[in-house]
């Protein structure tokens, strides 16, 4: 532990050198701007500028990438709860209630507890990094093809029994979005499949590409169509910050969803997008407030997944540093980095790198306040985007999502799938089938199919491999549990109202 500290101390007397700072500060700024626009993301981002810093001194360019990486979850809070449009996948879930406040004029408290939350989650998340990155690590390479395959499948059965007004509209939605990510060429055998015949789904349809057509262009359209709400409804503002009740609300959900997060960035399981999900689920079966979600936005839906969501991006850096396992896309584009500068990822970083590593971790922990400094006063500031009357305000998301899609490959077939996924995202809202489920089956689906070959290949072909490893039994009796026990409640309920009935 005092050698920890002591390298902990060398890291931050690197880290606020006035180059540092200004790198992490810079880092932070861009990320937040990027992650306000949909589209963009920190791994395009990151890759855009590799070559744009390859001049820079090592430790002061990884600083400015990891600045770019969480101030991007940050930025993508904002545009999710005020104008449905997430940034990043891993935001996706924080549109769901956090719009809804917007909607009813609680745009300030989504945006606080958001901030918040990812500081509060961001914090205690480096705090794990700096002291068990190499045991965490250790426990996570344990895990295999069939564990992973099963933590998936978890997912996908919460978030279809959670998100849709019933199961199967969400399992409904799900299979839409798992068919749309079997699209295009095969990771394993690299043949190419469900194109068509169309050149440009060789590569599969991009899912910032999906979550854009979904959520903002399917909500623009929806609403012009059937909504017809006047401006002030939709405008209205109560207040900028959070009450004593808000307050007392949502810590909980910030430990809840740190807790959670930051186990899932440490393994290739799909990001911070199953965290966040899990963590919807939690805090929807755990308020006290459950009338409030879906319809006027219940503060623990914003605050439990923007948690779980920098949890587990501030997790990616333990397999990452100490094992040079990149567990997301933006990870694996930092590792590119790191092998840029001709560093090695992995077990002797700490040893070879160690200037560099503790300087980076301590960023972490500067670059924290600095996000909180730049996001919280800027609270009031961005809640006035709802003042904008609403047509121009459609208008202004319909360009902002056609730019920002247009902008990842500059092609103009890109943006027809747009708006025909947004007319699909129309027809979802008017039936009542959820949407979110769709992102999910489609950022998973391709992964837990890769597993599960994996995981068939280990066990030559027989099903048995998932009972044989201890650690997949269990997923599997978690995975049963979550189907039956839903079922079984219901119809022990059924029997004690026939039970009680007056004959």
């Amino acid at each position: 532990m005092l050698e920890t500290w002591t390298h902990l101390m060398g890291g931050f007397a690197t880290a606020i050198s006035p180059v540092n700072l200004l790198w992490a500060f810079v880092g932070c700024a861009v990320g937040t701007a990027i992650g306000v626009l949909p589209g963009l993301g920190p791994a395009v981002t990151v890759a855009m500028l590799l070559p744009i810093t390859s001049q820079v001194e090592p430790t002061a360019s990884m600083i400015f990438f990891a600045g770019i990486y969480y101030g991007a979850m940050y930025g993508g809070s904002t545009t999710s709860i005020l104008l449905n449009t997430p940034g990043e996948t891993g935001t996706m879930v924080t549109a769901l209630e956090g719009f809804k406040m917007a909607r009813s004029g609680r745009a300030g408290a989504a945006l606080a507890t958001a901030a918040i939350g990812s500081f509060v989650a961001g914090t205690i998340a480096t705090v794990l990094v700096t002291l068990f990155a190499p045991i965490v690590a250790e426990h996570a390479v344990k895990l295999g093809p069939p564990e992973y395959f099963l933590l998936m499948v978890l997912a996908f059965l919460t978030v279809s029994a959670v998100l849709g007004k019933s199961t199967l509209r969400g399992l409904t939605a799900l299979f839409l979005g798992l068919g749309a990510g079997l699209i295009g060429m095969d990771q394993i055998s690299g043949q190419v499949r469900y194109t068509a015949g169309i050149p440009e789904f060789m590569d599969g349809i991009e899912v910032v590409l999906i979550a854009v057509g979904l959520f903002a262009v399917g909500e623009v359209i929806y609403n012009a169509m059937y909504e017809g709400r006047s401006v002030t409804e939709m405008n209205r503002l109560n207040k900028v910050h959070m009450t004593g009740s808000e307050w007392r609300r949502s810590w909980p959900a910030w430990l809840r969803g740190t807790a959670l997060g930051f186990p899932f960035g440490t393994i290739p399981a799909g990001g911070s997008e199953i965290p966040t999900f899990l963590s919807y689920a939690t805090e929807k079966k755990l308020s006290k407030h459950k009338n409030e979600f879906g319809t006027v936005g219940a503060i623990e839906g914003v605050a439990g997944p923007e948690a779980a969501n920098n949890s587990a991006v501030t997790a990616t850096l333990v397999p990452l540093l100490t094992l040079g396992i990149p567990t997301s896309v933006t990870a694996a584009i930092l590792l590119s980095a790191l092998q840029n500068y001709g560093i090695q990822a992995g077990p002797q970083l700490f040893e070879t790198s160690s200037t560099m590593v503790w300087a980076l971790i301590a960023s972490l922990y500067i670059g924290n306040v600095m996000l909180l400094i730049l996001n919280l006063p800027l609270v009031g500031l961005w809640v006035k985007l709802l003042k904008i009357p609403r047509p121009q305000l459609y208008a202004g998301i319909l360009i902002f999502a056609t730019v920002g899609v247009y902008g990842m490959r500059q092609s103009s077939f890109d943006l027809f799938v747009m708006y025909g996924i947004g007319l699909l995202g129309v027809l979802m809202r008017r039936y009542d089938f959820p949407v979110a489920p769709v992102i999910v089956g489609m950022i998973l689906g391709p992964l837990a199919e890769a597993q599960l070959r994996n995981a068939m290949s280990i066990g030559e072909g027989k099903w048995g491999v998932f009972v044989e490893r201890p650690a997949s039994l269990f997923l599997l009796v978690v995975v049963a549990l979550v189907l039956l026990l839903p079922r079984l409640a219901r119809l022990w309920q059924r029997r004690n109202a026939a039970g009680g009935a007056p004959v």
